[in-house]
């Protein structure tokens, strides 16, 4: 499924997708998240594919850049970074701590540490933890929870690739995560403030559903981030 999935995206030509998103065959798109930052996110499911899994394609002006699948807990199963050469990222087998979605709202806490693989041969290790603040925020008529995180990921010698901090928002029906106010900072340098909040959830039958064209915090001259500098948190880890 997850190779139908990536030829269904990287075989559109460009002008296509400044239209309407069609997911695979066998998927139905339930959601279309227009977020700051000039992104807009199509979130869908597939009927092959375990309960409780969820894709997203996320595309910003020159077309979809990433893409990722998720697990009922909102772990990190696999994603794709759709660059020139498009790289799969993996989630190691038996991670020493799970991310837990649902230990997050029952307890207002989750720790995780697990381990991912990228098939360009690079393995990292990821620390951290999610806790909820107790606040909540309506965004477009959709009541989220707003989390704080911490997490850092480091290569198989100890050094830091980057870390990330800040808040961001969860929907437990849903069982996702959003991004929010928050802040990257890499090998080298300090803590840049980023905000990938959604702006607007747009549902079936809905202007805008299905929409690739992001509207928000865009320029026509701005150049594309790689995804771990548009949004390093759990939204885009």
């Amino acid at each position: 499924m997850r190779h139908l999935i990536l030829a269904a995206l990287l075989a559109v030509p460009a002008p296509v997708f400044a239209g309407s998103f069609a997911p695979p065959e066998g998927c139905t798109t339930f959601m279309t998240v227009q977020a700051r930052q000039c992104r807009v996110s199509n979130h869908y499911k597939c009927g092959a594919d375990t309960a409780g899994d969820q894709w997203r394609a996320d595309f910003d002006q020159q077309g979809p850049f990433f893409l990722s699948r998720i697990n009922r807990e909102a772990e990190w199963v696999e994603s794709f970074d759709l660059g020139e050469v498009a790289v799969r990222q993996t989630l190691d087998p038996n991670p020493s701590d799970p991310a837990s979605f649902s230990e997050l709202v029952a307890s207002g806490t989750d720790t995780f540490a697990f381990g991912l693989s990228r098939d360009n041969g690079e393995q990292t290790r990821v620390n951290g933890f999610d806790t909820l603040t107790g606040r909540s925020i309506t965004i477009d008529g959709v009541t989220l929870l707003e989390t704080q995180f911490e997490f850092t990921e480091t290569d198989q010698n100890g050094i830091v690739l980057r870390q990330s901090r800040g808040n961001e928002y969860i929907h437990p029906e849903m069982r996702l995560f959003f991004a929010g106010p928050s802040e990257w900072k890499g090998p080298e340098g300090d803590f840049l403030p980023m905000d990938g909040s959604p702006v607007q959830f747009i549902f079936p039958g809905e202007p805008g559903f299905a929409s690739t064209e992001p509207l928000f915090d865009c320029d026509p001259l701005m150049t594309r981030f790689a995804p771990s500098q548009k949004e390093a948190s759990h939204d885009h880890l």
